[in-house]
């Protein structure tokens, strides 16, 4: 059982003004596309955001949006959120700017974590992608609760504090695993060259 979770709280300050998470892609707000993604492996879906109102008439009424208890902390006072409500003991975590996420790539982290892991990171690159990430409810939840109070906001001190492994180029070459699907979008540019990029290798 997995929950997926989408983080959608940010301030878009690199989008003037636009909400990555409701940008048309393929025809349907990019939050849309992410959600049927993970509705091919997830038993519960949920999108975490600091305003519910713009994806009241977007997104199926099976999905559950949350709201933050520590306000202004970023993606890691979103994953508090998620990790803590969530229903299921494995839970999805991705950014709401990430086009090509990948169920098939979240179900061999998810594999690998259930090895006896807090937490499995995809490593591609030689960058470490915690967004797009599978971390235990429990133990992430009370981590990053103690990191928060402690004023810490970066989802990569987590990592400092819990046992986790990562998967790399080499794991996710040999399995056929398209690498884009950790790809975030931060600028309109970028929105605009994923878009691009998209319809070239279709």
């Amino acid at each position: 059982m997995l929950s997926g979770v989408i983080l959608a709280g940010g301030a878009n300050r690199r989008m003037n003004g636009e909400q990555k998470a409701l940008l048309p892609f393929e025809g349907k707000p990019l939050i849309v596309r992410q959600l049927d993604a993970m509705k091919e492996i997830c038993d519960e879906l949920i999108v975490v955001t600091n305003d519910p109102r713009p994806y009241l008439n977007v997104v199926d009424r099976s999905v559950r949006i949350i709201s933050d208890f520590f306000m202004g902390h970023g993606s890691l006072g979103g994953m508090h959120a998620a990790l803590s409500l969530a229903k299921y003991a494995s839970v999805w975590v991705v950014g709401c700017g990430m086009p090509f996420i990948s169920s098939e790539a979240a179900q061999l982290l998810l594999r690998r974590k259930l090895e006896g892991f807090e937490a499995v990171v995809p490593l591609v690159a030689d960058k470490l992608h915690p967004l797009h990430g599978i971390y235990d409810r429990a133990a992430c939840a009370f981590h990053i609760g103690r990191l928060l109070n402690q004023g810490h906001t970066s989802v990569s001190t987590l990592l400092r504090h819990i046992f986790w492994s990562e998967l790399g180029d080499q794991f996710w070459l040999e399995r056929g695993i398209d690498m884009r699907f950790v790809s975030q979008m931060t600028t309109l540019e970028d929105y605009q060259y994923m878009k691009l990029l998209h319809t070239q290798l279709k």
